[in-house]
């Protein structure tokens, strides 16, 4: 038997080194690095850009002319805290408070449970399913003048339907304009029939994106789809819960074209600023009476307002579906 001697030198043999891979040009590493990761800061800097010269530019500038006794003259006198002092001693400014919370919780809560059950009805199958979608967001695109024009009428004294129906079973007719509760009643069916469909929207868009196996086992566990809608699609609709929330907070804080124009355009809320809101008392002090440090003292206890009024909301929503 003969036995291969070159066969056991050949596996002894060594290997040879991998060759190097050539080296780019410099040019093509700074297009990739600039394509890879330059590209998308540069993409996303004329958002940055703009809310740096619209947003933070202004809430500084605003912030240091409320520390003066600023007006149209452009005289500067060093106040402090003065202007804020003051504010908060202001009967009328806390009366613009009361005015935006009573509006805002007479709004916002109907608004977001009635979204919630329209985007509800709206994720089952219906007959013309998406021209009853595209119908809901009608009233968010139509001119906020028009809409007061419309519940101005409704809301009329003498004329309006809202009073001829309580005529029909017997009611006296109510004067929306000239008393608080009423008119806060008026403008917040105003912004919730603007805003009502806006929202359930954004709670549709969630609940499409809800697994739908978590119905099909909930169905046969024997669970009833009034349980499933509260046991599993309010629950894992906690992130756009959220949102809805925070947003309808902040527009309902700064409330200010619907009782503007429920009024005609006067930004003086009414007869006695019975529903004048914090928005509309920054205007009036700043641009009807020029006193603008003064303004601007309200406009950041507004800003505080928001961000205390978001974090208890945003406290509240977490909870929900069992997070504490």
């Amino acid at each position: 038997m003969s036995v291969n001697v070159n066969a056991g030198r050949a596996s002894q043999a060594p290997i040879p080194p991998p060759r190097s891979r050539p080296r780019r040009p410099s040019g093509l590493g700074f297009l990739s690095w600039l394509d890879l990761k330059a590209a998308p800061y540069l993409l996303i800097s004329p958002y940055f850009l703009l809310f740096l010269v619209f947003g933070i530019f202004p809430l500084g500038f605003t912030l240091w002319y409320s520390l003066f006794k600023y007006d149209l003259t452009g005289t500067e006198d060093w106040t402090g805290l003065g202007n804020y002092t003051a504010l908060l001693s202001d009967g009328a400014f806390w009366n613009a408070v009361i005015n935006t919370l009573g509006m805002f919780l007479i709004a916002t809560v109907p608004q977001i449970l009635l979204a919630l059950l329209l985007a509800n009805a709206l994720n089952k199958r219906i007959r013309g399913r998406l021209l009853v979608r595209m119908g809901v967001l009608l009233p968010l695109v139509t001119s906020v003048v028009a809409v007061a024009v419309v519940f101005t009428q409704l809301y009329g004294r003498d004329w309006g339907l809202i009073n001829w129906i309580l005529g029909l079973f017997g009611g006296d007719p109510i004067d929306w304009k000239a008393q608080r509760i009423p008119s806060w009643i008026a403008i917040s069916t105003m912004i919730d029939w603007r805003w009502t469909g806006y929202n359930s929207i954004i709670f549709l868009a969630g609940m499409q994106t809800i697994p739908k196996d978590l119905y099909e086992a909930a169905s046969i566990d024997g669970a009833s789809r009034r349980r499933q809608f509260w046991q599993i699609t309010v629950p894992m609709l906690r992130p756009t819960m959220i949102f809805v929330v925070l947003n309808s907070t902040i527009g309902g804080l700064t409330l200010f074209s619907e009782p503007t124009t429920f009024f005609g355009g006067n930004v003086h809320g009414g007869t006695n600023s019975q529903f004048q809101t914090v928005s509309m008392f920054i205007v009036e002090k700043g641009f009807r009476e020029f006193n603008y440090g003064y303004a601007s003292g309200a406009a950041w206890l507004l800003f505080l307002m928001i961000l205390i009024g978001s974090l208890i909301n945003f406290l509240l929503i977490r909870r929900i579906g069992g997070n504490k």
